[in-house]
């Protein structure tokens, strides 16, 4: 199982959400991990069918951002895909207009910022997961487009409008290397110096976040944000 996929469905429990947009909706795996709950899902891929159990449908390429033909969700969970997408604050916008007040958006996606893929980009020029794709660029396979990192992915979230921005950990047991907590001790106390020195509780958090074992050690990010107007 992906490691990412139970961490989404407890952020689901607790919002305790009626509908949700599954965007890109692949095989349909978000509807298992609700099971049970009483609420309806819709889901957008370009490259897939209608996954069994969800509601409603749409092919559309996310560049474009969310149809504007859908409504509004108390929930959009969007899971390895923002990689793939050339236009994240177009996608991040459109996604906000299409929740409701005080809903959820639940991210996953690569994490660039632990050491082992910092030392590769060190020593390569690109990130695990993102090799050059020059003679290889070809729609529908699998295209990493777009690294990302919390303090990344934080920033296009706040520029989009969303708020209570959290980073939910997703370590994996064994995954994290000695040389990498060695690598990562700089990174930490700097972001952790930061963190004392804040200004305003929003920025407390930040640093409090960007100095924990899931920004700093955890290969995948599953992080959710709230749609404050």
């Amino acid at each position: 199982m992906k490691s990412y996929r139970p961490i989404v469905g407890e952020i689901a429990r607790a919002v305790k959400p009626r509908t949700i947009l599954d965007l890109p909706s692949g095989e349909g795996w978000l509807a298992d991990e609700v099971n049970g709950a009483d609420v309806a899902i819709d889901g957008i891929d370009l490259y897939e069918g209608q996954p069994k159990g969800y509601r409603r449908f749409l092919a559309a390429d996310l560049d474009s951002g969310v149809p504007e033909s859908l409504g509004a969700y108390d929930m959009i969970v969007s899971c390895e895909g923002i990689e793939h997408i050339a236009n994240p604050g177009l996608f991040l916008k459109s996604a906000k207009r299409h929740l409701n007040a005080g809903g959820t958006l639940v991210v996953t996606t690569p994490n660039t910022w632990y050491p082992g893929a910092r030392l590769q980009y060190f020593t390569r020029g690109f990130f695990p997961g993102f090799p050059s794709l020059a003679g290889k660029i070809k729609p529908g396979t699998h295209m990493h487009i777009m690294p990302w990192s919390f303090p990344h992915l934080y920033l296009h979230l706040r520029l989009a409008g969303f708020g209570e921005i959290e980073l939910h950990p997703c370590l994996e047991k064994g995954r994290t290397h000695f040389f990498e907590r060695l690598l990562a001790l700089p990174m930490k106390a700097y972001c952790t110096s930061k963190a004392r020195k804040a200004a305003t509780p929003e920025e407390k958090r930040y640093w409090e976040i960007c100095a924990s074992p899931g920004s700093l050690y955890a290969r995948r990010l599953v992080v959710s944000a709230k749609k404050w107007d």
